[in-house]
């Protein structure tokens, strides 16, 4: 394992739905936070398109290996010599379907984890904020794991927040760090965002990156911003504000193992029985 303290950074973006222009002002993101000395940088969910509709969205889509993104993101982290976590990109899949992926990729541009969104956003918010990413969307069935310098990081994106036993997993898994890239709706953000973050590095006693989409894109869909780094504890470590720009925050492996000295509740699953419905 590497030395003890890194600098991880999480990313805030506004993505329209123009591919080059989002790839772009990620990229700038990157470099500057980087220039302020950290070894790994976090990008959002959908962080090269922000697209509505299912025929825009698979129209847009490409297949991994001709990803214009990806492409873009694994020469930026050999130019930059860290590592980048692309929060999420729409990847055309054989069965006309799309998956929501992350990659990770290593200082020498190389892909050393992916993951696809398990659970799917298929909601109705009220006042006609629908959202039925099960339309567009083939979701993920398994949990997929980064080996990093400093410890493994459990991948997920956005609406996999809400389904705990993925990040209990992960933590009896041995991971330090989750990843949480992030196209929170407005509407849920203000009521659940920070504390369900902030449960999920308690409950595991695991550092959480959780790198966001902010402000208004194409179709008037609102996003919450506030990207976060939240310490085992519970702490918010860094919290962005609701435009555009990075967060910054000192990572200590330490603290990870000193949460689950005080608290080792991964270690104390007991069984348990359910009584009858009805």
């Amino acid at each position: 394992m590497k030395g003890e303290v890194f600098k991880a950074a999480c990313l805030q973006v506004n993505a329209s739905n123009d591919l080059q222009a989002n790839i772009d002002e990620a990229s700038r993101l990157c470099v500057e936070a980087r220039a302020a000395g950290a070894e790994l940088i976090l990008m959002p969910e959908n962080v090269a398109m922000m697209e509505w509709g299912r025929s825009n969205i698979v129209l847009k889509a490409m297949p991994e290996d001709q990803h214009l993104a990806l492409k873009s993101f694994q020469s930026l982290a050999r130019e930059l010599g860290c590592w980048l976590h692309v929060g999420s990109l729409a990847v055309l899949v054989d069965d006309g379907m799309v998956a929501n992926r992350t990659y990770v990729i290593n200082p020498s541009g190389l892909i050393s984890a992916k993951y696809d969104k398990i659970h799917m956003f298929d909601v109705d918010l009220g006042l006609g904020e629908v959202y039925k990413e099960s339309a567009t969307f083939r979701p993920g069935d398994s949990a997929q794991v980064a080996r990093l310098p400093w410890g493994r990081m459990g991948l997920s994106v956005c609406y996999d927040l809400r389904f705990p036993h993925l990040y209990r997993a992960y933590g009896q898994a041995g991971c330090s760090f989750l990843a949480v890239p992030a196209a929170f709706t407005r509407t849920t953000g203000r009521a659940h965002w920070h504390v369900l973050l902030r449960a999920r590095a308690i409950e595991t006693g695991c550092y959480v990156f959780a790198p966001a989409q902010c402000g208004t894109h194409v179709n008037n869909r609102e996003t919450y911003g506030h990207a976060l780094i939240v310490s085992p504890w519970g702490e918010i470590l860094a919290d962005a504000p609701e435009q555009p720009g990075f967060v910054i925050a000192d990572i200590d492996i330490k603290d990870v193992i000193e949460a689950r000295r005080k608290v080792p509740c991964l270690e104390h699953d007991r069984p348990f029985s359910l009584p009858p419905k009805g």
